[in-house]
């Protein structure tokens, strides 16, 4: 069974949403065991993350970034950087913005420079946006374009729930391909 760890920092509950739309997809996957972990949790005990096989990283974008209580989880990982204990993992990110842009990419940017330093492999978003396609704007996955990793859309002060079908779409297949990819990767012991 391979295991991946969905890090997560939501304050409003949008990114938390998004973060159990990617787990379900990722837990679809036979052989695939997702866990949502809270980044501000892990921070304090960032070694439990040596135990996971991939991560998928989610965070709201913040003035072009990752928010502070990710940025804190990032920074807490430095022992586990300086001995290359997440060395070969597979990472991937997602965000959310309350702008169709917000500046997400910058965000993603920064999960995978981190991802990099740590000697990760990063699995991007091949998702074909389904608007080109004929499906409406709002139901179609991937609608934001975003091949780095998965983009959200949250409306300003919007229920946590409140996304459009196509996000959450996008969430689910997401998860999915990040435990295919997982799956292909992984040799057995």
């Amino acid at each position: 069974m391979s295991k991946v760890a969905i890090v997560y920092h939501s304050a409003h509950g949008h990114t938390e949403f998004i973060a159990r739309e990617v787990q379900a997809g990722a837990s679809d996957v036979d052989g695939v065991e997702a866990d949502l972990i809270k980044a501000e949790e892990i921070t304090r005990t960032p070694d439990e993350l040596v135990s996971y096989d991939g991560f998928i990283f989610g965070s709201p974008t913040y003035l072009g970034g990752v928010s502070g209580p990710f940025k804190s989880f990032m920074d807490a990982t430095g022992r586990l950087w300086r001995t290359q204990q997440l060395k070969g993992r597979l990472a991937a990110g997602f965000t959310v913005s309350s702008l169709p842009s917000g500046d997400k990419q910058s965000t993603l940017l920064s999960m995978f420079v981190f991802s990099m330093q740590h000697g990760m492999l990063w699995v991007g978003n091949p998702i074909l946006p389904e608007q080109y396609s004929g499906v409406p704007y709002d139901e179609a996955a991937n609608r934001l374009g975003s091949w780095s990793g998965l983009m959200a859309q949250a409306g300003h002060s919007a229920p946590a729930d409140s996304f459009v079908p196509g996000d959450v779409k996008t969430a689910r297949l997401f998860g999915r391909h990040f435990a295919h990819s997982l799956n292909r990767v992984m040799v057995p012991a």
